[in-house]
């Protein structure tokens, strides 16, 4: 099989349209749809079903994604055991809990493929409490959230709405005051729900803690709270509080990182980077 096709094929389902995977390959879309045709005419399979809005796996383009995953990072090891980088070393990276469940393992990944020889130590914590531990030097590259000006210098990585989430079909929304389902004191999407609330006399109470976007999300689920959550954590369990709710509007979340003048910092910063551009929709 054509790793380049395995390629291009993950590269789809990362980014969620023919477009931006062409644009991450340096391929036409066209030559990517011929690539995904070769590969479906191959396997005898469809792959993946194509509308207007997205595009989709079908049940054996879900097989074969996690074969392509494998082989991919099987050949992605074997050239680094022979003409890897040469970049080796050892830094602490820091970030809130947030983002190591849904950014850092990717991250991680990539970084073990690129640059073997980087032995990263990983800290999470409570975001006002990893600020602190960076500008205390006890972190060499430290990544946060934010939706005001940074109190650090640092350089953003990608940013995307926040909204008013709820369970489709739920009811917590009508209580009065608002439940809430927020993370702890230092987070930066706490302060931006809490804030907006005030700043428009609506009454509330937390109903609900936990520093873990998916505890946050299963309040959600079980139709205990609202919560303030970005964009892309929208599924086909959480839906966006309708307008006519009248909940006032957020800002957008920043992820951002800020390091050392490192050479290993500075190699973790690109494939950052490169993770963000594999995110649909963000900016």
């Amino acid at each position: 099989m054509s790793l380049e096709a395995l390629r291009t094929f993950v590269a789809i389902r990362e980014t969620g349209s023919f477009r931006r995977a062409a644009a991450r390959v340096s391929l036409s879309p066209s030559a990517v749809s011929l690539q995904i045709a070769k590969l479906e005419e191959m396997l005898g399979h469809r792959l993946l079903e194509r509308n207007a809005r997205k595009v989709t796996l079908t049940v054996h383009g879900d097989v074969l994604l996690q074969q392509a995953q494998s082989l991919l990072t099987l050949n992605e090891e074997t050239l680094a055991m022979f003409c890897g980088s040469s970049l080796e070393g050892r830094l602490v990276l820091a970030a809130p809990y947030d983002l190591g469940m849904v950014f850092v393992p990717e991250l991680l990944r990539r970084m073990a493929e690129r640059y073997p020889r980087i032995c990263i130590d990983v800290r999470l914590g409570v975001s006002s409490a990893m600020l602190k531990a960076f500008s205390a030097g006890q972190s060499n590259i430290l990544f946060f959230n934010d939706s005001d000006p940074p109190a650090i210098p640092s350089l953003k990585v990608w940013s995307e709405p926040l909204v008013w989430l709820m369970a489709r079909g739920g009811r917590a929304l009508f209580c009065n005051p608002l439940p809430l389902a927020v993370a702890a004191s230092g987070c930066a999407w706490r302060e931006a729900a809490l804030g907006a609330l005030n700043a428009a006399g609506r009454s509330y109470r937390i109903a609900y803690s936990s520093d873990a976007p998916s505890g946050q999300a299963a309040a959600l689920r079980a139709d205990l709270a609202v919560a303030a959550l970005p964009v892309s954590m929208e599924d086909s369990e959480l839906m966006q509080v309708p307008q006519t709710a009248g909940l006032p509007e957020l800002p957008q979340s920043h992820v951002r990182v800020a390091c050392d003048e490192g050479e290993l910092a500075a190699a973790v910063i690109s494939i950052a980077q490169e993770v963000a551009r594999a995110k649909p929709a963000l900016q």
